[in-house]
């Protein structure tokens, strides 16, 4: 076997943001840019040699390739072990399993989440650590760190064994072993939830999913249909396809007229689900309801009980952006409860110190401590288990949670393509302003507190500074302002806005509310003269 050494022109732009290292495919595409990435995480993490990796991807353009790469770096550095998801396929919840299931040390997902495919789309590699989890800003900076110095890396010329089936193979003093994708996530999945209960339930109130295309297509087949009994007609685009079939791998409502057809095709379909690029994020939506996302995290809080794995539940992590919906549920519930970063990483660590055994973001990720990841299937597993247990449906269950915590009105407006130097400019001026801005009123209501939100890791007094701009009225409102860190062209700025009504009757009427904080934000922020917008383009 010949391990080649190349060398290369060192790359300055390997930093990874939020959930890795994201980028368009043909920036990827550069030669030995991947291999540049791929090497820095090795070096970062004390080399390879005699260890234990998981591999794996959401099957978009260009993974295939990307695996090779890996395979072929961690043969010629001598791992020990490699295991690789049939034809290169796990879903990020997936691969944080089998790598807590097989003590492997470290994990790569090839992803960009719920990013567009295709040759013109994006693509990005992302490591787990030894619990399952993201690896965290330190080591993502100690990765970032190696990529500025780096000039070559370590390759094997050797061809590879088959990677479609599972089997075990050897090339020099590696075991490439290629495992079933989807065998030992659905195993666990059994182990969490009330199976018998929930596929009796389904054979009378199926549901739709839509896996558009993506990593969660053969998770939803395995689990859905083999395991529950679930019609497989009822399972929307489950192979999955480098470009996603043209289509957007991203559950929001924008997404989702081909699942709400098939929903109103059928009067005994209750509800619709669907997943992402990679599997780890959910919508859930009922027949007149959909589920934000934040009401969804506090309507499992609130019935926990009723879930198998969650009968216990220490405490409930949602990042800053999340509505303060949770909160109250936790309130009620004496539950302790914690704000952090938006970034799943945040939530390892209070995981692993049995702080909370639930989180989720307003993004469309809920999870348990199960992984150290979110889950789609898993979380709509849960709301397949309280319909199961409650004999109630989506919109049943939904309306009564509002009945009595009242109903927190959410938006999430993105602005996207920006320059971000000039995004910057803005949010820099806008901060200089907040704190002159307490106790003024704007629309009816009081401001009461103004800044940064600046997050210390309970578990171990890390700080994280400068996370998101907040405008908080009391309990009633909020405003949070950032910068995304998933941006592969340009800048995107997100503006979450929050508003509390008790009287349940009267929130379709405050519809509007949010989009009019958003309104008055962007004008105390001066938007169009930073950045020439007056709308945002895209409301979720």
């Amino acid at each position: 076997m010949e391990i080649k050494t190349i060398k290369f022109a060192t790359f300055t732009d390997q930093r990874p943001g939020t959930s890795g290292l994201r980028k368009p495919v043909p920036h990827y595409q550069q030669p030995h840019y991947t291999e540049s990435f791929i090497q820095s995480i090795f070096t970062s993490l004390g080399g390879v040699a005699g260890k234990t990796l998981v591999l794996g991807g959401d099957g978009r353009y260009y993974c295939d390739e990307a695996v090779a790469i890996v395979l072929k770096m961690a043969v010629a550095q001598g791992a020990k072990l490699v295991l690789l998801g049939e034809n290169g396929l796990l879903s990020t919840p997936a691969a944080s399993h089998v790598i807590r299931h097989y003590q492997a040390d470290f994990g790569i997902i090839l992803s960009a989440s719920h990013n567009p495919g295709g040759k013109d789309g994006d693509f990005g590699i992302k490591f787990n650590l030894a619990a399952g989890q993201p690896a965290p800003e330190h080591a993502t900076e100690a990765a970032y760190a190696v990529s500025k110095s780096l000039t070559e890396y370590t390759i094997a010329a050797v061809e590879l064994p088959p990677l479609d089936k599972a089997g075990s193979y050897r090339i020099g003093d590696t075991e490439v072993r290629v495992i079933s994708s989807t065998a030992d996530y659905a195993d666990l999945m059994e182990t969490l939830f009330d199976f018998p209960a929930i596929r009796a339930h389904i054979a009378k109130h199926p549901f739709v999913f839509d896996a558009m295309h993506a990593a969660t297509g053969p998770y939803a087949v395995e689990v859905f249909a083999h395991r529950l009994g679930l019609p497989q007609k009822y399972l929307l685009n489950t192979k999955p396809l480098p470009d996603f079939g043209g289509g957007h791998p991203d559950p929001s409502p924008a997404h989702i007229d081909e699942l709400k057809a098939a929903m109103a095709a059928d009067e005994a379909v209750v509800m619709g689900a669907a997943s992402d690029g990679d599997g780890d994020r959910n919508l859930i939506t009922g027949r007149q309801h959909f589920v934000n996302p934040c009401d969804s995290l506090a309507i499992i809080a609130d019935n926990h009980a009723l879930i198998p794995c969650l009968k216990t539940l220490k405490g409930v992590g949602r990042t800053m952006p999340t509505s303060r919906a949770v909160d109250a549920v936790c309130t009620a519930r004496g539950l302790n409860y914690y704000e952090t970063p938006t970034g799943w990483k945040f939530f390892a660590n209070l995981l692993d110190a049995d702080m909370i055994h639930l989180c989720g973001e307003e993004s469309f990720g809920t999870s348990g401590n199960h992984i150290r990841e979110k889950d789609g299937i898993w979380a709509v597993l849960c709301w397949l288990n309280l319909q199961a247990a409650t004999g109630k449906t989506p919109d049943e269950i939904i309306e009564a949670h509002w009945q009595r915590y009242g109903r927190h009105i959410f938006n999430r407006f993105d602005y996207t393509g920006l320059d971000k130097d000039k995004a910057g400019e803005m949010l820099k001026a806008f901060e200089t302003q907040l704190a002159k801005m307490i106790g003024q009123t704007v629309s009816g209501l009081p401001i009461t507190d103004a800044g940064q939100f600046n997050y210390t890791d309970p578990t171990n007094g890390e700080n994280s500074p400068n996370q998101g701009l907040q405008v908080q009225f009391g309990p009633q409102a909020r405003v949070i302002c950032r910068l995304s860190g998933t941006d592969t062209r340009g800048a995107t700025m997100r503006m979450y806005v929050e508003y509390w009504q008790q009287d349940v009757n009267s929130a379709p009427a405050l519809a509007g509310t949010t989009s009019t904080l958003a309104s008055m934000a962007q004008g105390m922020m001066n938007l169009e003269h930073f950045v020439g917008r007056s709308q945002p383009d895209n409301i979720v």
